[in-house]
Order: structure tokens, then C-alpha cells, then sequence
């Protein structure tokens, strides 16, 4: 790690960060494995052009933004990416999530939407249509046919609007943000790749057009088609960012009130494809596929039964089916008085809503411990409750 990390504070020593985005500047950022957190350019840290180690807790996961010490800080996990392009790219991608937060972002997204998005072979049929059309209209030199399948793209996601209304929304709302965070990475993967622009096009495409994994990934899938929309407004309106940024439209509204060119287009009755059967019937087994896995897994098994409400979970990890819920990466929840960070996939249940969970379901690699009147687990804490074995299964009753 210590090569990446003197590499990154030399890059970025030399790049100006505008070259992304106008008025784009490099926040706080940490760079982090399981043990260590190396926080750079934070205001509580006086160290010019160098790292500052931490040890890891909890609020170090995954590569996102959050609030350190009063200050946005990106934070970025160095053990997800093996490429030094693909590090360097990712941590420009979470710098600009907290560079929205700085410029007062609030275009964000309802994230229990995405997790209760219905699955419809016409949603599934008309949204891929859609996407085709939008990775077609940016791959297009000609500008008549550019603007035919723009029309196209706009007409199909106004025919979706009319039945799935806020779930659209949700759509749009990940596009507008996470788009412009996946517009800036591009630019700053491209800028250390040694792959061809079309090459580097061809892999930020792929989640716009795979059908199967955009019908089974619907937040992450926003990424690429808010990526298109801001790739397509460099092509018919390059000054666009600064007024994005002022506008409180989504992307998508925003790209449609700059597109001179929009008319209304007829389109035909649509038909589900074969293909578009199978989409579907494969995101529905692959839902309980996951489901499968996970209990097949070898370990202790620890149900923990009562009143427990979750408090942070990570939405891009996420699996609703029935009445059960995967978090895969990670999930805090609070158990009476007491809250506890669970980073390891756990299985749950609830009734009303996925929030409120009367069952979570772990999978130890060690044997969780009796105590008096608690269970004492390892990595997790000692949670209070009436214990006991049935069959193969630890059982934990909140009290």
C-alpha cells in the first residue's frame, strides 16, 4: 500500500481537481485496509503532502463519504481495488460525493424504493429499450440520428413514468447524483489508464448495457445511464455543470429542458421479448440464490430474537425477498439500549417494514460465549437476552 499512497499524494499534487468539474477541490480522504486508516489534507491534521495513521474502527467501511470530525472526508478502501487506475479513480468518485455535500446536494434518493423496486416483465422490457437507446445516442457521430435515438431514450422513460411514478423518481434521483461522481471517475481513470477512450467507454458501459445485470442491480445500473446523461449534455451543451449544480431538477429533467431538439415520438405497443422473461425469472432466482448461499455457509448459526431496529445499512448490499432481508456488506442495528456494528453478512426478518426486524440470522466463526444474563460474540459485543441451543442453532432472546 505505502507505493499507492505516496503515488496518490504525488498525482495529486499535480492535477487540478477542476479539470473534472468546475470549482471541484480535493476534500479530506482516507485510504484504509482491515487494521489501518490513512487520513490526508484533513483541517484537524497539520501534516503537509503526507498520510496520517489511524487505526480502523467502524466508521472506516467501504468506499463512501462521511462526516469526520466535522469535516466530509472520503473514504476509500484500498483492499477492493487491485489496480492502482482503479484506486485512484474511485477515490476522485467519493471526493466529489463530498464536494456535492459541500455545494448543499439535496436531489437524493428515497433508498427504501430501490430495495421495494418492482420486478415487471413491461418495466424490464421498457427500460432496456430505454437504455439501448441512451448508450446508442452517445455512440452516434451522425446528428440526426443522435437526436432520433435521444427522442427514442426520452418517449420510453415518459411511457415508464406513467406506471411505475416513484419509482422513476428513485431512478432518476441515483442518476443525479451518482452520475456526475461516475462522470469525474471516467475522467480521472482515463487520465491514468493506458487503455483507448473506447476501451475505457466500452467498461463504464457495461452497466447500461447488460440487461441481466441491470435488471438485477438497479441502483448501481443508475450509475452508468447518469453517466450517459452527463456524457450526452458534453455533446450538446458543454457549459452545462455550473447550472446543473444551481438547478433543482434531476439530471434527467435537466438534460431534457437543454436538449433543443426534443419532439414527441409515437411509439409502437411493446411486446415482451423471450429474452426479457428470462431476465426477470433470473433476478428472481437470483434472489433466493443468495438466500441459499448464505445458509449453506459453515460456522455457528446465532439467531437473536426480539425488537431490533436497524440504524445504518449499506444500499448498494442489499437483498429484499418476501420478508427477509440480506445485508451482505454490513449493517449497524440498535438492541435495546445498545447499538452494534455487524460487518459480515446477516440475514433478517421483519414484518412491517425492513427497518424493524424481529429475527437477525449470523453465522459465526467463533462460538459465541454465555454469560449471566447475555451472550458474549466476538467482533460484535455482548448483547443481554435469554439464551439457549435448539438443534444445531444458538437462540438469543431479547428481553
Amino acid at each position: 500500500m505505502n507505493s499507492y499512497l505516496k503515488r496518490i499524494v504525488q498525482d495529486l499534487s499535480s492535477v487540478e481537481m477542476q479539470q473534472y468539474w468546475p470549482g471541484f477541490i480535493l476534500p479530506a480522504f482516507a485510504i484504509h485496509d482491515k487494521n489501518n486508516v490513512f487520513l490526508y489534507n484533513h483541517p484537524k491534521f497539520n501534516q503537509q503532502n503526507t498520510f496520517h495513521n489511524l487505526p480502523r474502527t467502524s466508521q472506516f467501511t467501504g468506499d463512501t463519504c462521511i462526516d469526520y470530525e466535522g469535516y466530509p472526508t472520503a473514504v476509500v478502501n484500498f483492499e477492493l481495488h487491485r489496480d492502482y487506475e482503479d484506486l485512484f479513480a474511485i477515490l476522485v468518485h467519493e471526493s466529489f460525493h463530498c464536494y456535492q455535500y459541500v455545494k448543499g446536494e439535496r436531489r437524493f434518493p428515497n433508498e427504501v424504493l430501490g430495495f421495494m423496486y418492482p420486478l415487471s416483465e413491461e418495466n424490464v422490457e421498457i427500460r432496456n429499450q430505454e437504455r439501448n437507446n441512451l448508450f446508442m445516442a452517445l455512440m452516434e457521430n451522425d446528428t440526426s440520428k443522435m437526436n432520433h435515438y435521444i427522442n427514442v431514450f426520452v418517449s420510453l422513460r415518459e411511457k415508464r413514468a406513467d406506471r411505475i411514478d416513484e419509482y422513476l423518481l428513485y431512478e432518476n434521483l441515483v442518476e443525479t447524483i451518482e452520475g456526475p461522481a461516475w462522470y469525474v471517475e471516467l475522467k480521472a481513470y482515463a487520465e491514468k489508464s493506458n487503455l483507448s477512450c473506447n476501451l475505457i467507454l466500452e467498461k463504464y458501459a457495461q452497466g447500461l448495457i447488460d440487461k441481466y445485470e441491470s435488471s438485477l442491480h438497479i441502483r448501481r445500473s443508475c450509475y452508468s445511464s447518469g453517466l450517459f446523461i452527463c456524457l450526452l449534455l458534453d455533446k450538446i451543451s458543454p457549459d452545462w455543470k455550473n447550472e446543473f449544480f444551481e438547478s433543482k431538477l434531476s439530471l434527467y429533467d435537466f438534460f431534457k429542458q437543454q436538449y433543443a431538439e426534443l419532439s414527441e415520438f409515437n411509439l409502437e405497443d411493446i411486446e415482451i421479448s423471450k429474452e426479457t422473461q428470462d431476465i426477470v425469472n433470473f433476478v428472481k432466482q437470483n434472489k433466493v440464490n443468495e438466500f441459499e448461499t448464505f445458509l449453506q455457509k459453515p460456522g455457528f448459526h446465532l439467531l437473536i430474537e426480539g425488537k431490533i431496529a436497524v440504524k445504518t445499512f449499506d444500499p448498494m448490499n442489499i437483498t429484499i425477498l418476501d420478508e427477509k432481508v440480506l445485508h451482505k456488506n454490513f449493517v449497524k442495528v440498535r438492541i435495546s439500549d445498545s447499538e452494534y456494528f455487524i460487518q459480515q453478512p446477516v440475514m433478517a426478518c421483519f414484518r412491517d417494514h425492513f427497518l424493524n426486524l424481529n429475527t437477525l440470522h449470523l453465522i459465526l466463526d467463533i462460538n459465541p460465549v454465555m454469560k449471566f444474563d447475555s451472550l458474549s460474540i466476538d467482533g460484535i459485543g455482548v448483547i443481554k437476552g435469554e439464551y439457549m441451543m435448539r438443534g444445531n442453532y444458538h437462540h438469543l432472546l431479547i428481553q
